[in-house]
């Protein structure tokens, strides 16, 4: 969340940026609010020293005088208690309904506003075969027997495909660790906390988290989720920073609402494996670490020879918690059209706020920290990139010369 004393003397600001982001917040009523909890709290403090005070006076049996004026101090304790408590719960929720602010360069509008920022690599002008044709033919796809042990939208992957896709996972994995990350196996389930903290129960994302009926656990739609909650309520140090972490996880979605557009196939299911990178870094280094993320993203899709874009993401594209983000686009030659595979965003102190989550400085004080995440592979959406990307004349699929040494030598599916 945001800064109170951000929001108090930014107030215009954060209702226009809020207003850019897609969210109606009521901006006035928060800070109203607030500073009726301020003097609400400054009100129980002296009151309970007025009490303290009366107790440590009672040396010997008290008073009339001091039994009725105890009386009156714990009726006045209560009443304000009582007042705190029917106010807090909206101040809480207003204040967790203010998104994250975003740069006065960010582009302004919904998803046509995105700006692409550069290309890399020669988009194929022919028509290869699209992913899902190509791996129903093999059998190397199977949605109908998804469907018939899960429902529509979950699917099996046989054969060479999942090898691939743990060629893939090594691959992406040992070019993280060569950027200093540290592999992370992640709870799968986390609590509402965790949800909330990191900002996915916000405007849209709740129709995309499944939730366990009747326990406070939610599944994962992204390892961001776990590893945001990892040093929940702690204080790291300085020296300790950058902190950067490699989640290897299942991402489960709803998605919920969004069939339509980009839906078929492999593009947007219940349920895929995803390699997710995560950075806690003092405040002054995110944006350092913003660009070292895009350029691990990169590195990967060159390597993987997979003609792509990096398009700055809008203020109505962003979602609650972003401040900044990049989206990389792979080139779709069934569709003559760039689709997106990865993104990263610089989420500054937002979730960190929510989580209680800060370093010692080098003066001895203590300060939010700063989140970034990033996809390193999310296997779904590469493996259609690869499948249409590297179709040969004999309609095989070659397989990227990085990834070879993880499948025995095999070169091609």
């Amino acid at each position: 969340m945001l800064d109170i004393q951000f929001i108090r003397k930014n107030a215009q600001l954060v209702e226009d940026k809020s207003t850019q982001k897609g969210y109606k917040v009521d901006v006035h009523r928060l800070i109203e609010l607030s500073d009726q909890m301020a003097e609400l709290t400054s009100d129980l403090m002296n009151a309970q020293r007025q009490r303290n005070a009366l107790v440590a006076d009672k040396k010997q049996r008290p008073t009339d005088e001091q039994i009725q004026e105890g009386r009156e101090i714990r009726s006045k304790i209560e009443a304000i208690q009582a007042r705190i408590r029917q106010i807090e719960p909206e101040y809480v929720e207003l204040h967790a309904s203010i998104p994250n602010i975003t740069p006065d360069d960010t582009p302004v509008g919904g998803e046509e506003a995105n700006r692409q920022e550069r290309l890399w690599g020669k988009p194929r002008e022919d028509r290869s075969k699209d992913h899902l044709t190509w791996g129903e033919q093999r059998g190397l796809i199977d949605f109908e027997r998804g469907a018939k042990v899960a429902g529509a939208k979950f699917y099996f992957l046989k054969g060479d495909l999942v090898r691939l896709e743990m060629a893939l996972f090594q691959y992406a994995l040992g070019l993280a660790t060569k950027y200093g990350f540290t592999p992370m196996s992640v709870p799968h389930l986390v609590n509402g906390r965790t949800i909330r903290g990191t900002g996915f129960g916000a405007k849209g994302d709740e129709q995309q988290i499944y939730k366990i009926e009747g326990q406070d656990l939610h599944l994962i739609a992204t390892a961001e989720i776990p590893l945001t909650g990892y040093h929940t309520d702690e204080i790291l140090n300085d020296a300790e920073l950058p902190i950067l972490y490699a989640g290897l996880s299942p991402a489960y979605r709803m998605e919920a609402g969004s069939y339509g557009k980009y839906s078929k196939g492999l593009y947007r299911v219940h349920q895929f494996n995803k390699l997710e990178l995560y950075v806690f870094c003092k405040p002054e280094d995110s944006q350092l670490w913003h660009e070292k993320l895009v350029q691990l993203e990169e590195e990967l899709c060159q390597n993987l020879e997979i003609p792509y874009r990096v398009v700055r993401i809008a203020s109505g594209d962003l979602g609650m918690p972003a401040y900044k983000k990049f989206d990389i686009e792979y080139w779709s030659p069934p569709e003559k059209e760039y689709r997106e595979l990865m993104s990263s965003s610089n989420v500054t102190d937002y979730q960190a706020r929510r989580l209680n989550i800060r370093y010692r400085t080098d003066n001895n004080k203590t300060a939010f920290i700063h989140t970034l995440n990033a996809t390193a592979a999310a296997f779904s959406r590469l493996c259609i990139a690869i499948i249409e990307n590297h179709q040969t004349a004999d309609d095989s699929v070659k397989i990227p010369d990085v990834l070879q040494p993880f499948m025995g030598g095999q070169n091609k599916i």
